[in-house]
């Protein structure tokens, strides 16, 4: 039937894998007055969010707070650790490792990338075999994504750390968590990790335009030694400044007044919860994905991502036409795709502020629009992942009543 409206019905299923929807606390949370960036009122807020995001990082050292998207955390962990010609062991596990490493290239780094098919997480043992030929230790720094958000893998810090140390190599360790914190278990303290880099438009539940680097003792130690040129990214003004509630420069202060809202409620569902919720909907949009009879971008079971799916269409069939048709019929967007897998996938987001129903609406619209657009499924998968929530949380409620 043809349209002959242009009012679209209803609130719109924004399912990319970032930005995420926004919570109407936050958004509530942002609407407020302009307050003066230099006065005693925006202290306060500054030091109450540079203290919170600690919490969300699990550590105790400074977190820096940008106003930039990811990507200038990503130059900040390079240029404030890192000094021209340096050489950094990166490993290929999609699009955004892709366009980390051209950074690093671009910045007057040597970075030496480690290839997969980006269908898996990082190998920490092909890590520590680099790590290990390395006998000069010319290598500074190893730098990967925790959740590459092009492929929808999630590699294991822990592992990469005990694979440095196992061979006893100095380089610092550069984590990107741009699509994983606050939606999965990361700990930069306990997990030993040098710098990481982090966003807020994913797991943070707020728009885009903020970025963190979390760092330890020794990238501070390194900081000091580090020759490439920075300024804006600058660490060193930045703590100064972070220690009596400012910034060097005029800071987003809405964004600021989101953050605040955002961390009180991560507390307030409890961060184990948050985990748990988001593990329930990857594996609820598994199930979907599996009894369709399609295939997950993410090969092994091991590195499954629980932000998002990237989920492969049969041969002859476009996936971006696919986005197109699913956005035109039910107002539904999905995350794009890259590289070598241009017009051969399409994402499902399920992280942020987003539940169980809102899923279900999800999948539901998924496997019709996957019908209309003629691509053989078995139908069901929707109602497969329904059945699998529906027993996690009947398995919780029982628990909970003994």
């Amino acid at each position: 039937m043809a349209k002959n409206s242009s009012r679209t019905v209803g609130r719109h299923a924004l399912h990319i894998p970032g930005p995420t929807p926004l919570p109407d606390r936050v958004l509530r949370a942002m609407d407020t007055p302009i307050i003066d960036h230099r006065g005693p009122e925006f202290s306060k807020l500054a030091k109450r969010c540079l203290d919170g995001i600690k919490t969300i990082f699990k550590t105790s050292n400074p977190v820096i707070i940008y106003t930039a998207t990811g990507t200038g955390a990503w130059e900040g962990a390079l240029v404030n650790t890192l000094s021209p010609g340096d050489r950094v062991l990166m490993v290929e596990t999609g699009q955004f490792a892709a366009l980390w490493k051209k950074m690093a290239e671009k910045l007057g780094l040597k970075p030496e990338f480690i290839a997969t098919d980006w269908r898996t997480g990082v190998d920490a043992a092909a890590v520590e075999a680099k790590l290990r030929e390395d006998k000069k230790h010319e290598i500074k720094a190893v730098c990967f994504l925790h959740n590459e958000t092009s492929t929808g893998c999630l590699s294991p810090v822990p592992e990469v750390r005990k694979a440095i140390d196992a061979a006893g190599h100095p380089a610092l360790l550069l984590v990107d968590t741009i699509s994983s914190l606050a939606s999965t278990d990361y700990r930069h303290d306990e997990w030993g990790v040098d710098v990481t880099v982090g966003g807020a438009q994913k797991g943070l539940m707020l728009p885009p335009g903020m970025s963190f680097n979390a760092v330890s003792d020794k990238a501070l130690a390194a900081n000091k030694n580090s020759k490439l040129p920075k300024s804006f990214w600058a660490w060193d003004e930045m703590i100064a400044m972070n220690k009596i509630g400012f910034f060097p420069y005029t800071p987003a202060t809405q964004m600021l007044h989101g953050l605040a809202a955002s961390i009180e409620m991560l507390h307030e569902e409890g961060l184990d919860n948050v985990f748990a919720r988001h593990d329930r909907l990857a594996e609820a949009t598994r199930r979907a994905v599996k009894h369709w009879g399609l295939e997950i971008i993410c090969r092994d079971a091991k590195y499954y991502s629980p932000t998002l799916t990237a989920v492969l269409l049969p041969d002859g069939h476009d996936a971006d036409a696919f986005r197109a048709l699913a956005l035109d019929h039910f107002n539904i967007s999905y995350g794009a795709s890259f590289g070598r897998f241009q017009g051969k996938m399409f994402r499902i987001g399920h992280l942020g502020d987003t539940n169980d129903t809102m899923l279900m609406g999800a999948l539901a619209a998924t496997e019709m629009a996957l019908t209309l657009a003629g691509v053989p499924i078995k139908k069901g998968g929707a109602q497969a992942a329904m059945d699998y929530v529906a027993s996690q949380l009947g398995s919780s409620t029982r628990k909970a009543a003994e």
